[in-house]
């Protein structure tokens, strides 16, 4: 059996292809048309023993979703290997149909600069007292080092699903919460804004607590990466908040 798995960030710089074929014997497999996650991850680190130390911190995405280790995968599923995310390259598309996407949807993905009042417009109700904007910003000094640009790529069908679904586990836990959120791609010069979300609620002190909770998933699964690109080079940023898993339960 072979499976094409779909790369990203560092993992796809490291292996310097955009997906690889991942070939699994039938006495791997157990006679089975299917494999677990967790037999595939180990496999990917067999054949690829150079980017071990990075596939140790992957999860395998299954048809735009986290898959667990147990998980069955087949050959016809679309599969993807995602690496840390940033918290923070697709097909092209003309301007007129970006714009177009974005007009039509809450959650969207654009290469030009993220316009945040419409992103605001998106959450407004008239049951909706509070509204607040959350703005996202290249900064040009982390720990002493300058900054010159930074770039981010998406896993784009992804990334709007999991958009749409931290959407929905907001409505589900403040009544009445309306969310939006753009994710700029592409190269992000300093001052421009990389991420917008907008959460509006019925009253303030939910407001506070569903943009705070928005914030913290899309940093936990959003599957979206950021090269920082600096006077010296270029580094790949991942999750910075302790050890990286998006299968852990809904945030508290």
């Amino acid at each position: 059996m072979t499976f094409r798995i779909r790369l990203f960030a560092g993992l796809a710089d490291v292996l310097g292809r955009p997906f690889v074929d991942l070939s699994i014997d039938e006495k791997t497999a157990g006679g089975s048309d299917t494999v677990k996650v967790q037999q595939l991850l180990e496999e990917m680190s067999r054949q690829f023993p150079e980017a071990g130390s990075l596939l140790a911190h992957c999860f395998l995405a299954k048809n735009h979703t986290y898959a667990a280790p147990e998980e069955p995968v087949a050959v016809t599923d679309e599969l993807a290997l995602i690496p840390p995310v940033s918290g923070g390259s697709g097909k092209d598309r003309s301007a007129n149909k970006e714009k177009e996407a974005e007009d039509s949807s809450p959650y969207a993905l654009t290469r030009s600069p993220i316009d945040a009042d419409q992103v605001a417009a998106r959450t407004a109700h008239p049951d909706c007292g509070a509204t607040l904007l959350f703005i996202g910003t290249t900064r040009e000094h982390t720990d002493g080092q300058r900054t010159v640009l930074l770039e981010y790529e998406a896993y784009e069908p992804m990334a709007l699903i999991t958009m749409r679904t931290i959407g929905e586990e907001i409505a589900g836990r403040w009544p009445g919460a309306r969310c939006a959120m753009t994710h700029r791609l592409g190269p992000v010069a300093i001052g421009e804004s990389s991420l917008v979300i907008a959460v509006s609620t019925p009253h303030r002190a939910a407001c506070y607590e569903a943009s705070r909770y928005a914030i913290e998933r899309v940093k936990q699964i959003l599957p979206v990466w950021k090269k920082e690109i600096h006077e010296d080079g270029s580094e790949w940023k991942g999750y910075a908040s302790g050890e990286w898993n998006p299968l852990d339960p809904v945030l508290k």
